[in-house]
């Protein structure tokens, strides 16, 4: 038997509808008594982005079954950011394979991030599950699977505009501690002694150069060259007057 409910998503929820259905009233048929999250998601609005939803103005789970005429009103996490790592223990993410250039930006900046191009959604999902993880994706689906923890869909697909939408959303500014994690294994980094790693070196780095750092995982070596300027420079762009 088919049914009509209305809904209506507020903030950044409507960027994931089609301009007709955002911020208006619009009405959705479904048949059967489908489940909050199942009408939602139809909609085509993931849950791990949803703070709360109201029927009929009373809060209810995603499990809750809407019914005839229900009027529905779903809300995002827009000012209620420190909600999202409520039960979450340390600031560790899991990105999807289109993600490899921020994976590296996340761990230049000193969090657990992991990253390979080989992952599938079913893997990252068990990934985020069992480590408590947050998921950054560009796949509006992945974020529909029930059991990814928390989750954000990157609106931009430029990388500077990635980095700082997931400090915002994500409120990373005081967690951050740049340049400990290796950004190609992220692995942990420590200072050395330039003895220790001299054969790996390049004649002029060996020449001009005393201070460096190693992965303890992969062995990468690591110096303050012009690639060190660089990275100085786009987190200052991102943390301007906290850096």
């Amino acid at each position: 038997m088919q049914q009509t409910a209305e809904f209506y998503f507020h903030g950044s929820l409507n960027d994931f509808l089609r301009s007709k259905k955002r911020k208006v009233w619009f009405s959705y048929t479904f048949s059967g008594h489908q489940t909050v999250k199942d009408m939602i998601e139809a909609i085509a609005v993931p849950h791990a982005e949803i703070r709360e939803v109201l029927v009929n103005g009373k809060a209810v789970s995603f499990s809750h079954r809407l019914q005839r005429e229900d009027r529905v009103e779903v809300y995002p996490y827009d000012g209620r950011e420190e909600l999202l790592l409520q039960g979450i223990g340390d600031l560790k993410f899991v990105l999807d394979v289109l993600l490899g250039t921020l994976a590296k930006s996340l761990r230049m900046l000193g969090f657990d991030t992991l990253y390979e191009n080989t992952f599938t959604d079913k893997a990252i999902a068990g990934i985020a599950e069992a480590e408590q993880r947050i998921v950054l994706t560009r796949d509006v689906n992945l974020l529909k699977n029930k059991i990814i923890p928390i989750g954000y869909w990157l609106r931009s697909q430029h990388t500077e505009e990635q980095l700082a939408e997931v400090i915002r959303r994500f409120r990373l500014v005081d967690h951050i501690k740049p340049f400990t994690r290796c950004m190609v294994c992220n692995g942990l980094i420590v200072a050395v002694p330039k003895d220790a790693v001299l054969e790996q070196l390049p004649p002029k780095t060996r020449l001009y150069f005393e201070e460096f750092y190693q992965c303890t995982n992969c062995l990468r070596v690591y110096w303050k060259g012009s690639h060190y300027e660089r990275m100085q420079e786009l987190i200052k762009r991102q943390l301007g007057e906290n850096w």
